[in-house]
């Protein structure tokens, strides 16, 4: 379990793969109040053939930290990550906030983002005046209770219930100043006047019933992208776990499928 120091935070990664596999690494982000065992189908299929990095973000999972205030901020803990792993190009796969992230690479970075996979994720958050007063109200219930209504919320109807308590309890873990910081920075990004500037081939991937981030604001997201293919899935906000099978075969094909 190899551990990074970087800009007040120890992160914790996974590094696995053949080097001089196929393709250029992929690196898997997590969403808020996640970690990185949430990619645990994709990454064991990946590492097989290509080399492939993970890691929990600062506060979140294994590794320390304070909240990041904003996304820039969270996005420049993984540019460190590869700079220490000297990994140059590199396809991010960001889930929901780790979508956020992936997309402030391709934006900061362009030269060294291959291709661009986003799950369950957006450009920009936005809110009617009811669901804005309803989560405004909602930041001050006890704070489990807080995550708990959030985690819950962010799977399909028909889930075991098992499996939605396991993750409600990995997110109550994350320290209270993480999950509301964090909450802050994903209330307040926006990049959609400028994901035309992302040249990279992007996939997105989208739970039909995902009401954490709706589908119409993912296909807002995906109108203003210059090259992206679109996924509708029969799933909640948590993909990568709801139907882990279905979500890799889509990257496999995308990842590895001929460029223009």
């Amino acid at each position: 379990m190899p551990k990074l120091e970087v800009n007040g935070a120890l992160l914790v990664y996974d590094d696995e793969g053949p080097r001089d596999g196929d393709g250029v690494p992929l690196v898997f982000v997590h969403g808020w109040t996640a970690n990185r065992h949430r990619w645990d189908d994709q990454f064991a299929h990946f590492a097989v053939g290509r080399r492939v990095i993970r890691l929990d973000l600062r506060g979140h999972g294994e590794s320390t930290g304070a909240g990041a205030r904003t996304v820039d901020e969270l996005a420049a803990d993984v540019v460190a990550l590869l700079d220490h792993l000297e990994v140059e190009r590199f396809v991010p796969v960001g889930h929901s906030m780790g979508g956020m992230i992936a997309q402030t690479l391709a934006l900061t970075h362009p030269e060294r983002v291959e291709r661009l996979v986003l799950v369950d994720s957006i450009s920009r958050m936005t809110y009617s005046r009811a669901r804005g007063l309803l989560l405004a109200v909602s930041t001050l219930l006890p704070f489990k209770l807080f995550v708990a209504i959030n985690i819950q919320r962010a799977f399909a109807p028909g889930c075991p219930k098992e499996k939605i308590r396991a993750y409600i309890d990995a997110s109550a873990a994350t320290p209270r100043e993480v999950v509301m910081t964090c909450y802050g920075a994903m209330r307040a990004f926006d990049v959609l006047d400028r994901v035309h500037e992302i040249t990279a081939p992007t996939l997105i991937a989208h739970g039909y019933h995902d009401i954490q981030l709706p589908l119409s604001q993912m296909l807002r997201t995906a109108n203003a992208y210059p090259d992206a293919v679109v996924r509708i899935v029969d799933a909640g906000h948590e993909l990568p776990v709801e139907k882990p099978a279905e979500l890799t075969a889509l990257i496999d094909g995308f990842v590895t499928a001929p460029t223009a």
